[in-house]
């Protein structure tokens, strides 16, 4: 899960750092809608470092549900954390899977839709296995 979302965050800085809108290998987006969306959202190459910013954190929170430093944390708060990781990056990939297999116009490919199925498997399995390995035996 952490290469994953190292990989969205680079993609995410590489078009940053062009001030582009998009992912590599992903939709390509139009220009009337890269000037709508700088004109009425926000600066690209600002919500781009954001998202890639985003990314970052996520991996290392995926990093955490593995490593003693990450174990500390309250196992209340690390899987609430981890859901409301699932609930952001699961709807993206869920976007990219029904889109890539039935087609609703963004523009993913059934491939990515396999890539978006893939990532919501591995965010339950992180949410479960952390879930897991931190559950006290019974006294």
């Amino acid at each position: 899960m952490a290469a994953l979302f190292l990989a969205y965050a680079v993609g995410k800085a590489v078009f940053a750092a062009e001030s582009r809108l998009g992912f590599p290998g992903g939709p390509v987006v139009s220009a009337a809608e890269h000037e709508s969306y700088a004109r009425d959202v926000m600066d690209v190459a600002t919500a781009q470092w954001s998202a890639a910013a985003s990314g970052l954190l996520a991996a290392c929170l995926a990093v955490a549900t593995v490593t003693r430093p990450g174990r500390r944390v309250p196992r209340p708060l690390m899987l609430l954390v981890l859901v409301g990781m699932l609930l952001a990056g699961g709807s993206g990939a869920l976007i990219m899977a029904v889109d890539g297999f039935v087609g609703i116009g963004v523009g993913w490919q059934w491939y990515h839709g396999l890539v978006g199925l893939v990532a919501i498997g591995l965010l339950l399995e992180t949410i479960r296995s952390y879930a897991k390995s931190t559950r006290r035996a019974p006294a």
